[in-house]
Order: C-alpha cells, then sequence, then structure tokens
C-alpha cells in the first residue's frame, strides 16, 4: 500500500559564510603581501593584488537569499516496504548554486536512486525508503548553497516530507464476545430469526409471509402452508480502546509496540467483517475517531493510534465520550493496566451496558531485570487478584503470552455474558 498526500514546502532564508575559496586565497595573497612589505618590493604586491581585490568584494556578494524546498508530503506504507521519495530545492529569491544531500533518519533505511544538482534546473533527490518498524518519520533534507562567484557558502537543514509506517497486522479473524447486536445486517450469526441462509426452524404459513420462503415439500406433506424460518446475520460495533499514558521505563513502556499491533489486527478484522469500528486513545493525549466502514477506516483508525492525521477528534478528561462508543459496541481495550485513571474508564463503559474486553499487554513485572521468585510471585498472585475484581464488575480480562497470537488469545474470553442496557 502507498498513499500520497498533497506535496508540502518549506522555505528559508540563507546565512551565507566564508567559502574554503577565501581561506586558499588568504592564504596566497597574506604571504606576499608581508613580502612586499618587509623587503621594500613591488612585485609580490602585483601579485597579490587581485586576490586581495576579491577578498575585499567578497562580503558585498552576500546578498539575501532564500530558497524553497517541496517535497512529496505525508507519504504511507507497510513495514519493510518501500516507497519512494521525491524533493528538489529552488532558489526563490537572490542567486546561488544548491546541491541537496539526504540526512540520515533513525530506524529508516534510505537510497538514493536520482540525484540532480542545480545548474539550470533546481537541485533534486529521488530517494528510496523502507522501515522495519511502524511509526512515524521526518525525512529531512541539507541544502548547501555557493555564491555565484564561489566565494561563499551556506547550510541549513529543512524537511522534505514524512512517512507514516503501518504495522502489518496479522490476518487471522477474530472472535468477538457474544452480546445483542443492532438490527443492522452484518455477517455474525445470530439466535434470532429472519433473512439469512442458516436453517432455523419450519412454522405454520401466516399472512404476510413472502411467497419465496414457503417450504412447498412440507406444505404439499401436510395439506396446508408452512415456511422456512432462517437465522439472520447482523453486524456489530466494535470499539478499540488503547491505552496512551505515561508508563514506567522497561517492559511496560515495551508494551506499546503490542498495544498498536492489536488494535490494527482488532480494527482490520472488525472491519473485514462489515462491522463499524472506531478507536479511542486515552492517556497523555485523549483522542478519538468516529464509528465507520471501509477499508479507509483502517488507516484512519492507524493514523489515530500514531497520532498523526487531522481527522480524529482531540478531546479532555480520563473517561471515554459518550459520542465516540455507540450504543451497545463492543469494546476491546489494549492495556497494561498500571494506571488507576484507565481502569476507571473501563468500568464506566461497563456500567453504560457495554461489553468490556481487556487484552493485558504486560508481559511480567514492569521492573527491569526482572524480580526473584517470591516477588514475581507475589506479583503474579496480585495481578489475579485484578483480574478476579474486574470480572465482578464484567470486565473481561485476558493476558497475552509470548508466542501467542491475538486471535487464540481473544478465545479464552468467557461466554456467559449478560448485556445490561443502559439509556444514556
Amino acid at each position: 500500500m502507498r498513499h500520497r498526500d498533497t506535496s508540502t514546502s518549506t522555505e528559508a532564508e540563507l546565512r551565507w559564510r566564508p567559502a574554503p575559496l577565501v581561506f586558499m586565497l588568504a592564504a596566497v595573497s597574506g604571504p606576499a603581501l608581508v613580502l612586499a612589505i618587509v623587503f621594500g618590493q613591488w612585485q609580490p604586491l602585483v601579485f597579490a593584488a587581485p586576490m586581495l581585490g576579491v577578498l575585499a568584494s567578497a562580503p558585498l556578494q552576500q546578498s539575501r537569499t532564500r530558497i524553497q524546498v517541496d517535497g512529496a508530503g505525508v507519504q504511507r506504507c507497510f513495514e519493510t516496504e518501500e516507497v519512494v521519495l521525491t524533493a528538489a530545492a529552488f532558489v526563490e529569491s537572490g542567486h546561488a548554486l544548491l546541491r541537496l544531500h539526504p540526512e540520515s533518519i533513525g530506524g529508516m533505511e534510505l537510497r538514493v536512486e536520482e540525484s540532480v544538482d542545480s545548474g539550470a534546473a533546481p537541485a533534486g533527490l529521488r530517494l528510496a525508503l523502507s522501515a522495519p518498524r511502524w511509526g512515524r518519520y521526518l525525512v529531512p533534507m541539507r541544502v548547501t548553497a555557493l555564491s555565484p562567484a564561489g566565494l561563499s557558502v551556506a547550510s541549513v537543514q529543512l524537511p522534505a516530507g514524512e512517512v507514516y509506517v503501518y504495522p502489518i497486522a496479522d490476518p487471522q479473524r477474530m472472535r468477538l464476545p457474544r452480546t445483542e447486536l443492532p438490527e443492522r445486517m452484518g455477517t455474525h450469526l445470530t439466535r434470532r430469526h429472519g433473512p439469512g441462509v442458516e436453517y432455523a426452524d419450519i412454522r405454520a404459513y401466516t399472512p404476510g409471509d413472502q411467497l419465496r420462503t414457503v417450504n412447498w415439500p412440507v406444505s404439499a406433506q401436510r395439506g396446508q402452508l408452512f415456511v422456512t424460518e432462517r437465522f439472520t446475520h447482523r453486524a456489530a460495533d466494535v470499539v478499540v480502546l488503547v491505552d496512551t499514558s505515561m508508563q514506567a521505563p522497561g517492559p511496560a513502556s515495551d508494551s506499546l509496540e503490542l498495544s498498536v499491533r492489536g488494535a490494527a489486527q482488532v480494527a482490520q478484522s472488525a472491519l473485514q467483517a462489515g462491522d463499524r469500528t472506531a478507536v479511542v486513545c486515552l492517556g497523555r493525549e485523549p483522542r478519538w475517531l468516529r464509528p465507520d466502514i471501509g477499508r479507509r477506516q483502517f488507516y484512519r483508525i492507524v493514523d489515530s493510534v500514531l497520532g498523526v492525521g487531522d481527522e480524529h477528534i482531540a478531546t479532555s478528561g480520563t473517561l471515554a465520550p459518550h459520542a465516540a462508543v455507540p450504543i451497545g459496541a463492543i469494546v476491546v481495550a489494549f492495556s497494561t493496566l498500571l494506571d488507576t485513571q484507565f481502569a476507571l474508564s473501563l468500568i464506566d463503559l461497563r456500567k453504560r451496558g457495554h461489553v468490556v474486553v481487556v487484552v493485558d499487554v504486560l508481559r511480567g513485572p514492569p521492573f527491569h531485570g526482572g524480580l526473584d521468585s517470591t516477588l514475581a510471585r507475589m506479583w503474579q498472585l496480585e495481578r489475579t487478584s485484578m483480574y478476579r475484581d474486574m470480572g465482578t464488575v464484567g470486565v473481561d480480562i485476558v493476558s497475552w503470552p509470548e508466542g501467542t497470537r491475538l486471535d487464540q488469545v481473544m478465545r479464552l474470553i468467557p461466554e456467559h455474558r449478560r448485556t445490561v442496557r443502559v439509556r444514556r
């Protein structure tokens, strides 16, 4: 997947400094001038005079010059996928010879496919970029300018674009917890009778039934009309809740990797099933995205989780906004469960009548170097007690151990669920 947004441009005013040629001329003309003064001879002075004249005119050539760098704006790709970014530098005002150099980008590999030095045309670069890990990468460029006489140089770093790298989600379909689904056609088989393909029952014909539902073989055997009832399919509303609160350095902060990948997988699985999907991020920068369907919604959700883009809605407070979570929605949360405010937001969602499932992305104690066997056992007992306490209020918690897929973890969700509808 490659997606390119509108190109952007950045401007800067150059600050000139002496070029290496100035120092070379000074190194040659200086000794000649000293010899002319010491020995009182005119020949060294004639030799140094042209170079001294050039040095004297150097400050006059440092005019105000503004340059502009046009880039590809924002580009999006998946992990390990290669994307091409083109950048060009122009002289907006003044005169200069430009050259464009790529700067190193932490965590991203770049390769120069084509380079154009400034002559009659603008300086340009064509870069091939790829990153092994998801994230937001700023692509800086180093612009080097040389005055027309070659006596002054300037250098400035300007951004040429941004690359949003999306995580690769596991293609395994996810099983959602059972709940009463809204009256909207979908792909989830329910126990309610209505339009569908799965056989449910046979009953006597009543006025108003469609003729295409009449079971003619049974009607012929019993001498009156009978119709076939089927189980209907419904769609769900899925809300992905991500804990973005501050975490202590160590395993707790490293768990963000699992949260992002898990959120991407849940969103992908729900959207593929035709369910409306939304995302809510609670923590340092609370934000949420309205529920929607379609492939484009997947990219909006990942943008919101990564904190980029402009389609999410910023909010305040520690609870999920009412407008962000539709009535009867299924909430799948990813958290380390170390922040009390996030736990209170889960309980609040359950009180509103939502089915709330939490995936614990913290693997082991949140300390560097681990713990001894006794403290590790006490920590495990404390987490188990927290699981039980949250379960008593209707919030199910499942851990995500290492080496296990998320769809396997979601199968551990208890089947017994009593949905409580609360009017807002």
